[in-house]
């Protein structure tokens, strides 16, 4: 049995010792160990371990306390704030993705000047670029005389301690966190390790000041953030910067936060004067349709509360007897086609094992609404039987493995967003809610739906 041994308690800071001292080793006070009577006979071990004693007592409050809750920092850029769910709140950390080259820095210094304008202290931190590559981009987005303050630094301990002097910011841009470097872990920046060190400094300086903390970070192969898991988990809000460089436009999608929805975007365009906001992205991504084409149709998806037409293609070529057909998507997942596929030969008899099929979404948008199965459905059939469809025709539905076509939310918003756009009918399912402005043609089951586009 192990001898039972005496601990010492500081009554300053409340650390344990297993003898007593005049002095105590962690907070340096005098005459402040006294005997724990509780603990007289308590072994090394659990002294050591044993965590429901000795600490400092934390203040609980109740969760309808009449407290002052953070304000936000409206932007001055309408789609980032749309995303965001209204603006940065004070003391949030929010972490930013994107492709080389998609536009985050660019987003973030015309942000960082908007704020610096109306009178608040902003810094923007590069790890990445030195301060006057910095200045030389905002003067050629017509931001040269915006009052932020710049700085080129990779070392964290440098920039807390240069930000700990005098008032707080109220925005700090970090880009990117892969560049930062913590000197109390060992490892080159952009390890594992010091990506969740500097994150977690950078979070703790923005919960303490109340500075709304921007991370600007890296990405893998296949689009994810590069590092630690684990740093999406400590942030307050994940922003996602996609598009494709080929094209102008530029989609922020929310995939967490803690302060706003995740269904809502930004959509912006790329010019030489930078990034502009695009209020109606319906026109951005639908194409001239003058005359009637085989294998096209428009579908009126929704993202968050806004409604964004767009166009899917879909070409179907017949291949020679045993020559394997090919399936490329653009904008869709693939494995949803295959599905779609498989249940127009099972529910409605048509043959696709001999053709090549390629579907498309125009513009380079990423559809991720379940409500395409029927517009794509569409495009499929309309190019397999070679026949056209409306020019003014939608389609919206999703598809189910026995061949319904099931309701989809807000049908009511989508036609209307298709009506404002001189669209006239819709193709969509049974029983939609509310009231239509186009002239709805509604479906119970697939098969119906492939008799009324075929003519049958």
């Amino acid at each position: 049995m192990a001898k039972p041994r005496k601990r010492y308690v500081c009554q300053a800071c409340g650390s344990v010792s297993s003898q007593w001292a005049g002095q105590c080793g962690d907070c340096g006070d005098w005459n402040t160990l006294v005997e724990d009577a509780a603990g007289s006979n308590v072994t090394p071990f659990q002294a050591r371990h044993n965590l429901q004693s000795g600490g400092r007592a934390i203040m609980l409050t109740g969760l309808d306390t009449d407290v002052a809750l953070p304000e936000r920092m409206a932007s001055g850029i309408a789609e980032l704030d749309r995303a965001l769910g209204g603006g940065f709140v004070e003391g949030s950390a929010t972490l930013i993705g994107g492709d080389p080259g998609i536009g985050k820095s660019t987003l973030l210094l015309q942000a960082a000047a908007k704020i610096a304008m109306r009178g608040l202290k902003v810094a923007y931190v590069s790890g990445e670029e030195a301060a006057d590559q910095v200045r030389l981009r905002a003067r050629r987005l017509g931001l040269g005389d915006a009052p932020v303050q710049l700085a080129a630094a990779t070392s964290v301990r440098d920039i807390l301690t240069t930000l700990g002097e005098g008032a707080s910011p109220a925005l700090l841009v970090i880009d990117s966190i892969q560049t930062m470097h913590s000197d109390l872990i060992e490892g080159a920046p952009g390890t594992v390790s010091q990506v969740r060190a500097s994150a977690g400094e950078l979070i703790r300086f923005a919960k303490e000041r109340g500075t709304a903390v921007v991370l600007v970070g890296h990405v893998t192969k296949d689009g994810s953030i590069a590092g630690p898991r684990v740093l999406e988990h400590m942030v307050d809000t994940v922003l996602a910067f996609e598009g494709e460089r080929s094209h102008q436009y530029r989609i922020l999608r929310a995939t967490k936060n803690r302060f706003g929805g995740t269904d809502e975007i930004g959509v912006f365009a790329m010019a030489n004067e930078g990034l502009s906001e695009v209020a109606n992205p319906s026109s951005l991504f639908l194409t001239q349709r003058d005359e009637s084409v085989t294998g096209t149709i428009v579908f009126p998806a929704l993202e968050g509360t806004r409604p964004v037409l767009v166009e899917v293609q879909a070409l179907t070529v017949r291949l020679a007897s045993g020559a394997t057909p090919r399936r490329a998507v653009v904008g869709w997942d693939s494995g949803r086609l295959a599905m779609v596929l498989a249940v127009l030969e099972a529910r409605c008899g048509l043959s696709f094992s001999s053709c090549e099929v390629y579907l498309n979404i125009a513009g380079g948008y990423r559809v991720q609404d379940p409500a395409a199965d029927l517009a794509v459905a569409a495009a499929l059939v309309s190019s397999l039987a070679e026949r056209s469809l409306a020019s003014d025709c939608v389609a919206f539905g999703e598809i189910a493995l026995s061949g319904e076509i099931r309701p989809v939310a807000h049908s009511a918003l989508r036609c209307r967003e298709a009506a404002k756009l001189g669209f006239g009918r819709a193709l969509g399912p049974s029983g939609a809610s509310g009231e239509s402005p186009l002239a709805l043609s509604a479906f119970r089951t697939l098969g119906a739906f492939v008799d009324h586009l075929l003519g049958r």
